[in-house]
């Protein structure tokens, strides 16, 4: 389909009458929007929420194990040259 025919097809769709909208229609989609918002919204605080979880999670791991600090050696090294 060309330009022209697109062009044409979407004149003939405008000059059509308008079907009529039933009458409670805005009223649902108002609903259905809220609850939409709603539901992003405490998505959105569950996912905060297990961040920060983890993130206190992790703090506290690593304050209790310090991975950053070397473990003290088990055995002593061997004594040579005496």
């Amino acid at each position: 389909m060309n330009r022209t025919e697109r062009e044409r097809v979407v004149r003939r769709l405008l000059a059509q009458p308008r079907p009529q909208v039933p009458p409670g229609l805005y009223a649902d989609a108002v609903r259905r929007g809220e609850r939409l918002l709603r539901r992003r919204a405490l998505v959105r605080r569950v996912l905060w929420l297990t961040l920060l979880a983890a993130v206190i999670a992790l703090t506290v791991w690593a304050s209790a194990a310090r991975p950053w600090v070397e473990p003290p050696s088990r055995t002593t090294p061997p004594v040579r040259g005496w």
